[in-house]
């Protein structure tokens, strides 16, 4: 069996997986994503028709995050549960239709006769083997056209990075109907053939404004549960005893670990995304949140390598998990590997009882050690309590400049260029940073300028909503547009989150970001064109001469 996808930036010779993905899925996986993402067509299509009157189903727009999310690089490796996701769609969908079908003969006095895609009423075998079978039957992006496909790619996407926030608000009892409607209105669109280019961008920029919406929800989400993120100092050390490593996106994953291992003597520590989690005053109160452990996703294989500790995945990113620690490797939430223990939630809560017991099993650390200091928790309510400070440094010239360093980490070669880059940054610029890309340069001594640290930490890469904030109110400070700051944004991007992001930025009319490590293999060379002529989106070149253009 082969295999088409080439939606993460390490996808194969910088076109295409066919054999087997890069990020460790197999073609059975592949298969199974795309038919997923084939029946939340159906049931978006349907959906988006019926929310037109009025019907709205929990449910389905539960499915519809959840499903998408599924999808996401590196997330569920799991042919079971695809299998089991694949079927609740359809079944959503199949209520969902009955709904629109009845409401739209009562209001309409008439039977709803418009011919949708074939798609819309797919139909899943019942087995995983007769369900690899229909792979022929895809008929995602069947399109002559290079540029609608592309766009098509961008919008798919862009919901996937999208779904990923919206599950994360979702879990802590946010929601929002700008953001459901985007999603079913984005899916519905796939199967939509009569769709133009200049329509399918308009499109892409609606996705972008809907997860400024959805980044907001999230960040309202994590700061009305958690508190507003401090600067607060974490050590890379580990202390002496039993340990759990938590790796993914999930707050409230962690906190419920938290409370769980009080008393216990098991030490917690962050991994990856989860390190600003440290910044969060309901998070940090708990002592035995010990420290950050490791960097990003990318080196998890070494890093967790003869660790003595368990080890959870809440979110993505999971790596194929060697034999040396997949024993005490544990998933919950939408991320799974096949023979990985999976803990499921019910009623709303986890019993993490099986992670805290292995832990003590492993006995943990044997000795305390002393690691490098990180700062994190300069989230937008930090920096715009020091904003009028901010302005009267960019007035006197103790601020040149402000550099926004982020996004993705990745294990492809080139990415020493944002270690480099920041390097490089003159010593009278501010560098913003966030996402996992952090890694590349975070554990560097940047000093300060004026009062105040050159390196901020804003956080994970849904923070990106705290750098928009930022920016937004700085620009409104100085009289001017976003694109007439003092900031330049160099980013980096891995997977759909970034795609998703990057839509918002565009969203925003803000130009002349620069973009790498390579350029996505699914953006054709017409729709780069688009990109570049109306937003001035540039490849990364050399630091050296990257920084010259932009300070000249």
């Amino acid at each position: 069996m082969d295999m088409f996808c080439r939606q993460c930036e390490q996808t194969a010779k910088g076109g295409k997986c066919v054999q087997h993905g890069v990020c460790g899925k197999s073609p059975a996986v592949s298969t199974l994503q795309d038919l997923t993402v084939q029946a939340l067509i159906g049931l978006a299509s349907y959906g988006k028709m019926a929310r037109e009157l009025g019907i709205k189903d929990k449910a389905a727009d539960k499915l519809i995050v959840e499903g998408l999310f599924t999808t996401v690089t590196n997330v569920n490796f799991d042919e079971e549960r695809l299998s089991t996701i694949i079927h609740a769609i359809v079944a959503a969908r199949e209520n969902v239709k009955k709904a629109f079908l009845e409401e739209y003969q009562r209001k309409n006095k008439k039977a709803f006769t418009a011919k949708l895609s074939p798609v819309a009423d797919w139909q899943p075998a019942s087995t995983i083997d007769g369900l690899l079978e229909q792979k022929s039957e895809t008929e995602l992006f069947f399109s002559d056209n290079e540029d609608i496909r592309s766009l098509l790619e961008i919008i798919l996407y862009g919901l996937k990075g999208m779904a990923a926030y919206a599950d994360h608000a979702f879990i802590l009892g946010k929601t929002d109907e700008t953001v459901m409607g985007a999603l079913y209105k984005g899916l519905a669109a796939m199967q939509d053939k009569t769709l133009s280019a200049d329509a399918l961008v308009a499109l892409a920029m609606e996705l972008g404004q809907a997860n400024l919406k959805c980044m907001e929800l999230l960040d309202n989400a994590h700061t009305s549960t958690f508190g507003n993120p401090t600067p607060t100092k974490v050590t890379t050390g580990v202390k002496k005893g039993p340990a759990i490593i938590i790796s993914g996106h999930d707050l409230h994953d962690l906190k419920q670990l938290l409370e769980q291992t009080k008393g216990t003597g098991v030490n917690i520590y962050t991994h990856g995304e989860m390190l600003p989690a440290h910044g969060y005053p309901e998070l940090n109160k708990y002592p035995h949140l010990a420290g950050h452990f490791g960097t990003a996703w990318q080196n998890q294989q070494k890093e967790f390598d003869g660790v003595p500790a368990a080890i959870l995945f809440s979110t993505n990113c999971i790596q194929r998990p060697m034999h040396s620690y997949k024993d005490r490797l544990f998933t919950t939430g939408l991320v799974a590997w096949p023979e990985i223990e999976h803990i499921e939630e019910s009623n709303g809560k986890k019993d993490f009882s099986a992670v805290i017991k292995k832990a003590v099993a492993l006995g943990g650390f044997s000795n305390s050690t002393t690691g490098k200091e990180l700062l994190v928790g300069f989230g937008h309510n930090t920096i715009l309590s020091l904003a009028d400070k901010i302005i009267a440094a960019v007035k006197n010239k103790t601020i040149r400049h402000f550099f926004l360093i982020g996004g993705c980490d990745g294990a492809r070669p080139g990415r020493n260029y944002y270690t480099e880059f920041a390097q490089k940054v003159p010593a009278d610029s501010i560098i913003l940073t966030l996402a996992c890309g952090k890694f590349r340069f975070n554990d560097l001594d940047f000093g300060t300028v004026g009062e105040f640290p050159r390196l901020l930490d804003i956080g994970q890469c849904n923070d990106a909503y705290s750098a928009i904030k930022v920016a937004a109110a700085l620009a409104k400070a100085f009289n001017c547009g976003l694109n007439e700051l003092p900031l330049s944004l160099i980013l980096s991007w891995y997977e759909q989150k970034a795609v998703v992001i990057l839509l918002t930025l565009l969203s925003l009319g803000i130009k002349n970001i620069r973009l790498g490590p390579t350029l996505p293999a699914f953006i054709s060379p017409n729709v780069l064109n688009i990109l570049v002529e109306k937003f001035a989106i540039k490849p990364i070149t050399t630091p050296e001469e990257d920084l010259t253009q932009i300070l000249q």
